[in-house]
């Protein structure tokens, strides 16, 4: 039997502080349906206005009338969307004035009791599957009666619980992913303007500047935390203790995910019998450039010209007759492959930090939700 700390009780939730309490929703909170606003699409488009109208998951349009103000929490019903609970938020904080229709509840804090944030934090980290009423193959669905007995974890005062909404990540995360999708679309724009043929570029085919072979290696050939990087037919790379090849190439696997995968490398390694080496660059073509026009467009040509056996696969001449266009000068290709890696190693710094944020979170909110890290 697991020893409780001193300090924490054992509840249907959990072990909690022995100040927290266990209430249903109905308890805790004030649940404001009555002011709910079903009207059909083409009711709403004629009431055309500033205030947002609220689905079960998002804002579905603008109406020129409100039926409710100040903050609320809502939390939608539709039970297609409960599937994706945990990867998902179904919950949302709206404040001013705005509508809700009938596939979305409304819920308020109670004075000196609950924050309406403390539902909203509350909620969209934790998984209620197992409350939801089953409403067909695939469908779950969160009523008003199954809302109001939700088991919640109450802190018992207002002050822990501003404490701990103030504590969330979400607004940092959500800064990050705004971020990394501007980045992105800067790099596509970037893209399209560089890559692109201009006057005095030449286009010439894969096969005439480069040596493409496969390898001739087996996955049973690989070694766990072996000396070399070894390439097989996967985004992840893996190690082995020999090497048949030493200079500068790009991988890209003939089988499984085609169009979709491609490494750069310069250095010793070894290759997959099914993963094609494109190296020896011909003097006057940048490595890098090839690399990175390859990694953009090479994918739709992959696609359109896999050879349809029981798994898609490229053959050489595949690779070969892949053109690519030149800018007329090497140092020309050099600065714009040292634009675009520039560019991917931004982004791919945000992507750490974005999957930092969200292993912390899931860490950091379980704690303080559950009263395991005090915060007052």
């Amino acid at each position: 039997m697991n020893m409780i700390v001193k300090g924490y009780k054992q509840t249907e939730i959990g072990v909690i502080p022995h100040d927290w309490e266990v209430m249903s929703v109905n308890e805790a909170f004030d649940i404001c349906n009555q002011n709910r606003f079903p009207i059909n699409d083409s009711l709403r488009k004629e009431i055309q206005g500033d205030y947002p109208y609220y689905g079960p998951t998002k804002i579905q349009d603008y109406i020129n009338h409100f039926r409710y103000e100040g903050e609320h929490a809502l939390i939608g019903e539709d039970g297609d969307h409960f599937l994706k609970w945990q990867e998902f938020s179904m919950t949302q904080l709206a404040t001013g004035k705005f509508n809700v229709n009938n596939h979305a509840h409304a819920v308020k804090g109670k004075a000196e009791l609950t924050l309406t944030s403390w539902f909203y934090y509350f909620f969209r980290n934790r998984d209620i599957t197992n409350y939801l009423t089953r409403q067909g193959a695939g469908r779950y669905k969160l009523g008003k009666k199954t809302l109001m007995i939700l088991p919640c974890l109450v802190p018992p005062t207002i002050q822990e619980q501003t404490a701990i909404a103030l504590s969330d990540v979400d607004t940092l995360i959500t800064n990050i992913e705004k971020l990394l999708a501007k980045k992105r679309n800067i790099k596509q724009g970037a893209m399209q303007q560089l890559l692109q043929p201009k006057e005095g570029w030449e286009v010439k085919k894969l096969g005439e500047i480069t040596e493409i072979y496969t390898g001739k290696k087996n996955n049973q050939d690989k070694v766990e935390n072996g000396q070399y990087p070894f390439f097989v037919r996967s985004q992840f790379i893996e190690t082995i203790n020999s090497y048949s090849f030493d200079g500068e190439a790009i991988l890209i696997p003939g089988e499984g995910n085609i169009g979709k995968i491609f490494h750069y490398i310069n250095g010793k390694f070894d290759y997959h019998q099914r993963v094609y080496k494109i190296s020896d660059f011909k003097e006057g073509y940048y490595g890098k450039y090839i690399y990175r026009y390859i990694s953009e467009y090479f994918g739709k040509h992959a696609l359109q010209n896999s050879v349809k056996a029981t798994v898609d696969s490229l053959r050489l001449p595949t690779f070969q007759v892949f053109e690519i266009p030149f800018p007329p000068t090497y140092i020309e290709q050099t600065q714009i492959a040292t634009i675009l890696s520039d560019m991917d190693e931004e982004i791919n710094a945000l992507e750490t930090k974005l999957a930092k944020y969200q292993q912390l979170k899931q860490g950091m909110m379980q704690n303080l939700l559950t009263g395991k890290i005090r915060l007052v």
